[in-house]
Parts: C-alpha cells; sequence; structure tokens
C-alpha cells in the first residue's frame, strides 16, 4: 500500500509540476540572436555522450515531449560530431537514418554499441549495428554517399554552428528558446521529465 500511495504521490508531483509556468532564466533561455527557419523543436544528441544515454533510453524525455507537443507540431534530432573519435561518422550515420526512416530501429542498439558493449570502433561497426536492426546493408550503403545524406549532414553542422551548440543534449524551440534543465526540478525524475515537455509544449505555443 506504501508504494501505491507513494506512486501516486510522484504522479500528483508530476501533473503539479506540469502545470506549472515557466520563466525566462529558469527552465529556458531566450537566444539573444533566435536563428530562423530552424525545426520547431530540435534535439542535439551524442551517442557517446552518457546524458544522451539517460535522456533517451532511461527517461525517455524525447518520447515525453513529443506526446506533450500540439498537432502537426515538427520535432527533429540531430547528430553532433564533435564528441568521441568516431563524431563525424556517427553523424553521417544519424543522417542515414533520417534518409531511410530507421531512427526509431537503431538509437537504442547504437547507443549500446557506443557506449554499453563499445563494440564500435569503425565504420564498418557502425554498419553493423544498422544490418543487425534490421536495415539491408545495400540500402545502407547506397544512402551512405547519397546527396540526400550529404545535405542532412550539412544541415546538422549548420545548425549546431547557427546555435553555438556548446554542448549536449540540448533542445531548442522555434530557434528562439534553449531549453535549461539547470533550472527545473530534479529532486524527483518524473517531475523532470514532466517539467521539460510542458516546457518545450508552452514554448511552442508561446507568441
Amino acid at each position: 500500500m506504501k508504494k501505491v500511495w507513494l506512486a501516486l504521490a510522484g504522479m500528483i508531483l508530476a501533473f503539479s509540476a506540469s502545470a506549472a509556468q515557466i520563466t525566462d532564466g529558469k527552465q529556458y533561455i531566450t537566444l539573444d540572436k533566435p536563428i530562423a527557419g530552424e525545426p520547431q523543436v530540435l534535439e542535439f544528441f551524442s551517442f557517446y555522450c552518457p546524458h544522451c544515454y539517460q535522456f533517451e533510453e532511461v527517461l525517455h524525455v524525447s518520447d515525453n515531449v513529443r506526446q506533450k507537443l500540439p498537432e502537426g507540431t515538427k520535432m527533429t534530432k540531430y547528430h553532433v560530431e564533435f564528441l568521441g573519435p568516431l563524431g563525424k561518422d556517427l553523424t553521417q550515420a544519424w543522417a542515414v537514418a533520417i534518409a531511410l526512416g530507421v531512427e526509431d530501429k537503431i538509437t537504442a542498439p547504437m547507443f549500446e554499441a557506443v557506449q554499453k558493449t563499445q563494440t564500435v570502433q569503425s565504420v564498418a561497426d557502425i554498419r553493423k549495428v544498422f544490418v543487425d536492426a534490421g536495415v539491408k546493408g545495400e540500402d545502407y550503403d547506397a544512402a551512405w554517399n547519397s546527396f540526400v545524406v550529404k545535405s542532412l549532414v550539412a544541415q546538422q553542422e549548420k545548425a549546431a554552428a547557427d546555435l553555438q551548440l556548446q554542448g549536449v543534449p540540448a533542445m531548442y524551440v522555434n530557434g528562439k528558446y534553449q531549453l535549461n534543465p539547470q533550472g527545473m526540478d530534479t529532486s524527483n525524475m518524473d517531475v523532470f521529465v514532466a517539467q521539460y515537455a510542458d516546457t518545450v509544449k508552452q514554448l511552442v505555443e508561446k507568441k
């Protein structure tokens, strides 16, 4: 019974946090120079980043944000190349995943291979993760040096440069607002995730 009450208390806390008003400088930061043309909701991550692994695979922040977004809101995820020895190759691999529409298929196994088993030590190892996840090798190979993938790599690099990205995980809304996790309640992870997702929702709706 005690566990039930604790779970209920956590749900109430999460609901209260998600309903709270957000404040510039606390839950989010308004950028000095807004960047026009960026996706409505843009998330940056790296397969080398431990906090990104926590965000994606443990806390499921992205999933919670996606569920909260108003209908029709586009959410985009870009990989950064400034972390790890294969950062640039993994950014290209992420572009392949986007081009083939297999982001959900390869995210978990790639995190596992890079951070847990540490079996990604070469470009060939990256390809193996895709193939093991069910992507045809010939489809991967055809996409790797394609114009579409090169364009997606350039988009990822440009967005990171334009927003002067310093670290990951990071999330931006309308090229104008940056989420600030340090200003959120981290004493309870359910509350934190609910507050993070609701902050994105409110920023998307912000006029």
